[in-house]
Order: structure tokens, then C-alpha cells, then sequence
């Protein structure tokens, strides 16, 4: 058995390299697949089932453009679509996307309040975000036995919604009472969040995250009830937790938030998130999981089975896409990877033939909303080339968020390392002709820095950086590290050539 989870592991090594999001084909030749199925900051998936087509969102919080919705026809290998919401409104938190009588939607709290956007296309164009005037967070939407639509919240109650999904429509009502936690259970709190609800049968079934998201590693959960009203009683499920981190030696930590669905096989799943264990810094990552329903009528994860298992590929077509992060920066537009932190001003950037041009801001990284991606996997390389107008200076960065960030920025002469806490001695006249290529190489949060004239002769910087402490339990706010690009001061930069190659 030994044997053959290695074979598992090594083919997963497989595709993670790919740097793509599709399965290796060797790999699905043995039938089998190794979470995640997303690597990197996808937190809190809310999916969608659109006949053959499956969708999947998470939440962007910072970034923007947000929402980023994804296909797939097979559950493992996705690609994306487009960005829903483009307006900023803040941090976006857990989504949930719908289909209603042949519209979409997604609900998501920000900003003190939930919104939803809309629109007649899964491509777009999506609506701007629609203030629903309530509080709390994580809704969650649901169509009655009447065909009445209703929107479920943290705090366990519900609102009615307008018939078009797009106002509250009446007073909150109290539903749902957290799962009682055992008080021997090291959790970060009750912290009911991420309810979801499906009709199965005579039953309502409510699936929610409890135990907080971060903390002690074993206090995120999935728990689930059943009710045949919404407004209870609800019944607590024999299984509760159907999944839980149960101690610090398990691969994924703090697992939980997790949507239930069927395909159109009939074979059910939850898609559910979770910290690779020694890489909180990378963000929660998307999990899948199957579900087996009792005799009983309840849902539960097949019995010994851990995320951290091969699990049999799900029994539906197979689907294929050449997604890659690698950017040569020569499209019309920005591709899906790259987002703003804190802002989308469409003003300071412009896609050319010969690369992106950013406007400078600020005087420091902190300031200067960088272009930010999602590093899929702990040990990478990440390269480009730069061309500086003015007094401009530019950065290949890891950033946290504007308290926490580490890299090298570079003007017309001189290079510079920062670490965020303080800053290094420039390096003086060692670039050419306003232009430059930078490097990082991040092998298990151990972080080297070079520069090179030409893009074939290297020089490693002295000063090495370490990042493993960036992460929510430090610095809060639910953000992971990122692959950052920057602008700062008064002029332009150019990027051109952005390379990521990961590293076994």
C-alpha cells in the first residue's frame, strides 16, 4: 500500500510542475487524483452545476478585479473565465453562486454588508455590485419548496429575497443553532460561518464551517443538519464533523467551508478549503472530497478516507486547458491571473505590443498597489524583465499586504533589496540602459534574489530573505503571500517576459 501512495505522490509531483490547472495525463491513467485541486490562496469555493458544466468562485478579498469564475466539465482540471466584479467595495468574502431561472448570481459579504452581482452570462458582462443592506457575512442562497428565494447568514437566520435575488424582502427569521463543539477541542471559536443549504428528498440539509478558520489547526470543520422547513428544527447529523483536522501531523489543516453537490453522474462531492501543513503562507487551498449518502438519509466522507488520500477521479468526461502563468504581457488585456491589491484603477496600466506599462504611485511598496498571482506551489522561480522611464522604480516582490512585503526593486542605476522590515545597501550602477532582469527563487520559504544585464549571466544578491511566517495567524486579514509586480515613484515601468517555473 506503501508503494503504491508513493507511485500517487510522485505522478501528482507530476502536474503540480505543470504549472497548470489540469491534471497530468499519466497521472489520470491510474484513475486516481491528489488534492488539492486548486494550489494556492483559493479559499472558500462556493460551486456551481450548470448541466454538464461545473463553476467554482472563491473569495478575493483585496484583490481586484475579484471573483474569478472557473470551468471545468471533469471537477479536476479548470480553467478561467472572467472576473464578476470590478468595482471595489472592499474585502470579498465567501461567496455563493447560483443559477435561477437562467440567470446567475453571486452573493458575497464585504464592506460591512453583502452585495450580490449579476448577469445573463457566465462570460459576462456582470452586473456592479448590488448593496443588500445587511449585515453579518457568508450568505448563502436558497429556493423554497414555493419557489421563494431566501438568503441565509452567518448569524444563522435568514432573510427573504425579492423575487429577482436582488433586495432583501422581509425581516430576518431565526433558523439554525451553531453544532455544539466539544469543549476539549482546541478551536479559535464557535464562529458559525459558510452556511449552505440543499433539498434533497423531504429534507433541507445545511452544511457550514464552525471551529474559525485559522487558529489552532484543528478547530476549522465541516458540520451539517437537517431540517424539512427552513425554519427548523434542525437535526444535527450523527457524522458531525463529516471532516475535521484532528491533529498537526495531518497534511491539510484547518479543513472546512465546504459546498455540497452532485454530478451528472449522480456521484456526490463537497468542495471544502484548507493550510497545507508548513505553507500557511500559500493561503487555503481547494480540496475535493466524495460523499456517500446512509440508508438514513445523511451525508458523510467515505469512512478512513483523508484529504490527504488518492481519490478516485470523478466518473464524468474528461476536459483539458492550457493555462499557464507565464505572461509575455502582449495581450489586449490583462490575463486572468494578475489583480490589483486594494484597487482597480484601469487608468494606470495599458496593455502594448511589446509588453504592460504601469504607472508609478507612491513612494513605497506599501503604497503602490502592486499587480499580484497566485504562486501554485511552495517552491518556484520567478523571473521578468523591466524597462524604467523617469524616476520610476521597479519591484519583483513577495507581498503580504502593505505591512508585510519582501523583494528587489530597481530604478535607472542602482538595485535595492527590501525585506519590508528594513532595506538593504543599494547596489549602485549595476544596471544598464534603464533596463533590467530580475529574479526570485523561493524554495520552501527560503527566498534568493538575482539580477542579470543580459537574462543569461545571473548574480545572486547576498542578502537572502525568509517568508514562512506570512500568514493570516500573524498578520491577519485572510491574505497569502503573492507573486507581486510594482510601480513606485514618478515615471513608468514596462514589464515584459514573465516567467514562473516551479521547482520539485
Amino acid at each position: 500500500m506503501k508503494k503504491i501512495i508513493v507511485i500517487f505522490f510522485l505522478l501528482n509531483s507530476c502536474f503540480i510542475l505543470s504549472a497548470q490547472y489540469q491534471i497530468d495525463k499519466q497521472f489520470a491513467r491510474s484513475g486516481y487524483f491528489m488534492n488539492p485541486i486548486f494550489s494556492g490562496d483559493y479559499p472558500d469555493p462556493s460551486i456551481l452545476v450548470d448541466g454538464d458544466d461545473y463553476y467554482i468562485v472563491h473569495s478575493s478579498f483585496l484583490y481586484y478585479p475579484g471573483l474569478l469564475v472557473w470551468h471545468s466539465k471533469n471537477l479536476i482540471n479548470w480553467a478561467p473565465v472572467g472576473n464578476a466584479l470590478h468595482k471595489y467595495v472592499g474585502s470579498v468574502w465567501a461567496p455563493d453562486f447560483v443559477k435561477y431561472k437562467d440567470k446567475y448570481y453571486i452573493y458575497f459579504a464585504a464592506n460591512g454588508t453583502n452585495y450580490v452581482v449579476w448577469s445573463n452570462s457566465i462570460k459576462g458582462k456582470w452586473s456592479d455590485p448590488i448593496n443588500l443592506k445587511v449585515g453579518d457575512i457568508d450568505p448563502g442562497h436558497i429556493v423554497d419548496e414555493n419557489n421563494k428565494r431566501f438568503l441565509f447568514l452567518s448569524n444563522g437566520g435568514y432573510f427573504p429575497l425579492s423575487d429577482d435575488g436582488l433586495s432583501i424582502n422581509g425581516e430576518l427569521r431565526s433558523s439554525f443553532t451553531p453544532w455544539p463543539i466539544p469543549k476539549e477541542w482546541p478551536v479559535e471559536g464557535i464562529c458559525l460561518e459558510g452556511i449552505k443549504i440543499i433539498k434533497r428528498g423531504r429534507f433541507y440539509y445545511l452544511t457550514a464551517a464552525q471551529g474559525g478558520t485559522a487558529g489552532p489547526v484543528t478547530g476549522h470543520m465541516v458540520i451539517s443538519a437537517r431540517s424539512m422547513s427552513l425554519s427548523g428544527p434542525w437535526e444535527y447529523s450523527p457524522f458531525n464533523p463529516i471532516l475535521r483536522t484532528t491533529n498537526a501531523a495531518e497534511k491539510w489543516w484547518s479543513i472546512g467551508h465546504a459546498t455540497v453537490f452532485d454530478d451528472i453522474k449522480g456521484q456526490w462531492w463537497m468542495v471544502l478549503h484548507g493550510y497545507e501543513n508548513g505553507h500557511r503562507n500559500l493561503g487555503r487551498q481547494t480540496l475535493l472530497m466524495p460523499v456517500v449518502w446512509t440508508k438514513d438519509g445523511w451525508f458523510k466522507v467515505p469512512s478512513k478516507l483523508k484529504a490527504e488520500n488518492p481519490i478516485k477521479i470523478p466518473d464524468i468526461k474528461t476536459s483539458k486547458n492550457n493555462y499557464s502563468l507565464n505572461d509575455d504581457f502582449r495581450n489586449n488585456s490583462l490575463k486572468l491571473q494578475w489583480r490589483f491589491f486594494a484597487e482597480y484603477d484601469t487608468s494606470r496600466f495599458r496593455s502594448t505590443h511589446d509588453g504592460l506599462i504601469l504607472k508609478g504611485k507612491g513612494d513605497a511598496i506599501k503604497n503602490t498597489s502592486p499587480l499580484l498571482c497566485n504562486p501554485p506551489h511552495h517552491s518556484y522561480m520567478a523571473e521578468l524583465e523591466v524597462f524604467i522611464t523617469g524616476n520610476a522604480t521597479a519591484g519583483l516582490i513577495l507581498f503580504y499586504n502593505n505591512r508585510a512585503s519582501a523583494g528587489i526593486l530597481a530604478n535607472k542605476k542602482d538595485l535595492i533589496v527590501n525585506t519590508g522590515a528594513y532595506q538593504f545597501p543599494t547596489l549602485k550602477n549595476c544596471i544598464k540602459d534603464d533596463h533590467v532582469f530580475l529574479r526570485l527563487r523561493n524554495i520552501n520559504n527560503t527566498v534568493d534574489i538575482f539580477y542579470s544585464n543580459d537574462g543569461n549571466t545571473w548574480n545572486k544578491i547576498e542578502q537572502s530573505l525568509e517568508m514562512s511566517g506570512y500568514h493570516h495567524n500573524v498578520l491577519g486579514n485572510f491574505l497569502s503571500l503573492k507573486i507581486g509586480l510594482c510601480a513606485i515613484g514618478d515615471g513608468d515601468v514596462r514589464f515584459k517576459n514573465f516567467k514562473l517555473n516551479l521547482i520539485p
